[in-house]
């Protein structure tokens, strides 16, 4: 197991347990999030091993890495992806952009297909095996091993997208210095990412599905985000919900408290409407430029 000694943010090294759960969707293990004392950025500390890490994504359940509709979970989200991935190219459309795409943790190549089928020149890159032969034979020849990313051209995509993966990569200044390089100057870097401020979190805690302990290694806030974007050379541009997300973790979250799947829906809808106060949805999407 690797212990996190040092904030990836502001590098304080001084942190407290924030909370103790479980791996509820595959090992059943039980793991710590602490926080830094200084920025509260959450960490998942102790963690497996880089190399060992893999093996807490091989589970059929586990839907960004299979194309399952196995289970009413499933079957929604199967059924919601296609009204997401339209909003995703509409929202990207907008940007006054080249239209090369490079999408970070493509998972099994639905993004990517569809944008592809929207005239954007797309490359996928991902990590874990089966998923991404899955995604290549939707996209045969535009889909890469992630080890990819530090060998592309410096600006050479105008749209970088990473939705719900930055919170699964280990080194995220390593990660994020090299996507600043490969950007084009006027560019956009969006981040999707589980909000640990959200209603539903602060009402679920050990059980909110999201925290998703050990392959979500790092929990950010909004705070936390745009601090780790800044100190690599982004600006944040505007933040946007995601609302779908608070209904299927909500499921998710009562599946793994042994509750009610049917209360999910009234604390997603809760979730929804107390986020939009203060922009405090289950999950959020960040767009950043780069400081030019």
């Amino acid at each position: 197991m690797q212990e996190i000694n040092l904030c990836p943010i502001c590098e304080s090294k001084s942190f407290t347990t924030f909370l103790e759960l479980k791996d509820h969707s595959v090992s059943q293990e039980k793991f710590t999030i602490i926080q830094c004392d200084t920025c509260g950025f959450k960490i998942t500390s102790p963690r497996p091993l880089e190399n060992i890490l893999p093996r807490y994504y091989k589970s059929e359940d586990y839907i960004s890495h299979s194309d399952t509709q196995k289970g009413l979970i499933n079957f929604l989200y199967q059924k919601v992806k296609n009204i997401t991935l339209y909003q995703k190219e509409k929202m990207i459309s907008g940007f006054n952009t080249s239209n090369r795409l490079l999408d970070i943790g493509c998972g099994t190549g639905d993004f990517i297909k569809y944008v592809s089928l929207k005239n954007w020149d797309v490359i996928g890159l991902e990590p874990d095996k089966g998923a991404r032969s899955l995604a290549e034979s939707k996209l045969p020849g535009r889909v890469f091993r992630t080890d990819n990313l530090f060998e592309l051209s410096h600006q050479s995509f105008g749209i970088i997208t990473m939705w719900h993966v930055l919170e699964h990569v280990s080194e995220l200044n390593k990660y994020m210095a090299q996507i600043n390089l490969i950007l084009e100057k006027d560019g956009r870097l969006i981040i999707a990412l589980p909000n640990p401020e959200s209603a539903d979190a602060k009402h679920y805690k050990k059980y909110w599905a999201a925290y998703d302990v050990p392959r979500h290694l790092y929990h950010f806030s909004k705070k936390n985000i745009s601090e780790l974007a800044s100190n690599n050379g982004f600006r944040l541009e505007t933040i946007k919900p995601m609302v779908f997300d608070s209904y299927y973790v909500s499921m998710l979250s009562e599946k793994y408290k042994k509750g009610n799947v049917f209360f999910a829906a009234s604390n997603g809808l809760l979730s929804n409407l107390k986020g939009r106060k203060s922009l405090n949805h289950s999950s959020l999407i960040y767009v950043f430029s780069k400081n030019n």
